[in-house]
């Protein structure tokens, strides 16, 4: 049943802990799910914050879940909106968008506690140059799906007989999962492929026992049971395989290695003419920027 464990390779950000899942050499996409960053826990001191400075994506959507605290998003497109917790921020940046992620002044100045996921979702081909837009959906707006000791939230696509409001570009599911020790579930079927990752407590899938940190890869064939033995927060995640290769770096994710070098260009380029009448701008109210890595 199980194809593959990935345990989350921790990087510490200043004091504050990110863990990657994928991609990894053994699974570079799970469905179009291309990337996976588990932030935080994290809590920051009066006057501190996460600041990350404007970059660029292209070829892809970015999809912000927050379990507690809230951030704060500028785009290129005018977008300026505060994420908090249940909350989706679904931005597709298709041949080019730079954005922003920071805290914002009033949790900024009180303090705050800040843990959620960061996943990317690569393009169908035909849509990786789509014109770039940005769509928030409360938590209110999200389907609430519940069976015994379990409760669901259906972020993106489908599952359970329920459709998540966010407009996507491929089949896909996404959920955010809170199962009480003792209950018992099955994992969604209808997708090709399928992942569990394990936020906090303890499950087991296929007789095996999964803590926190461990994403596993199943099988496409099999009916999958989950047994939650300890209390536990999960993501499910998956979809359809996208036909073709997807290649990555840095923040751009293209079928094509020449759109790749574009990209790096027009980055580059845009930064040396100040961002003026250049292919990439900064959004608004912002003057910083993140150099393009060696």
């Amino acid at each position: 049943m199980i194809e593959l464990t990935i345990s989350g390779r921790a990087k510490d950000l200043g004091g504050f802990s990110v863990r990657r899942l994928i991609p990894v050499a053994k699974k570079r996409l799970v469905g179009p799910f291309i990337f996976f960053d588990h932030m935080g826990p994290a809590t920051f001191e009066p006057g501190k914050g996460i600041d990350v400075r404007p970059h660029p994506h292209i070829g892809l959507a970015t999809v912000t879940y927050l379990f507690d605290g809230e951030m704060d998003h500028r785009d290129t497109i005018g977008i300026h909106q505060t994420i908090r917790p249940g909350d989706v921020n679904w931005m597709t940046a298709g041949r080019g968008i730079v954005h922003s992620e920071r805290t914002g002044e009033a949790a900024r100045a009180a303090g705050h506690h800040l843990h959620g996921i960061q996943t990317w979702v690569a393009l169908p081909v035909e849509h990786e140059e789509a014109e770039p837009s940005f769509h928030h959906h409360t938590a209110t707006e999200l389907p609430e799906i519940e069976r015994d000791g379990v409760r669901m939230r259906l972020i993106l696509g489908e599952a359970y007989g329920e459709t998540s409001p966010v407009k996507v570009f491929s089949p896909i599911f996404y959920l955010h999962v809170e199962s009480d020790a003792g209950s018992i579930f099955k994992l969604t079927d209808e997708h090709e492929e399928r992942a569990v990752y394990v936020v906090s407590g303890e499950v087991e899938i296929d007789g095996l026992l999964f803590g926190e940190g461990e994403m596993i890869v199943l099988d496409n064939e099999a009916s999958i049971g989950i047994r939650t033995v300890k209390d536990a927060v999960l993501m499910l995640c998956g979809g359809a395989s996208l036909p073709g290769e997807r290649h990555i770096f840095w923040n751009f994710v293209s079928s094509r290695k020449d759109r790749i070098e574009q990209a790096k260009h027009d980055w580059q380029s845009s930064a040396d003419a100040g961002f003026e009448n250049s292919v990439f701008a900064l959004p608004s109210d912002e003057s910083e920027h993140i150099p393009l890595p060696d």
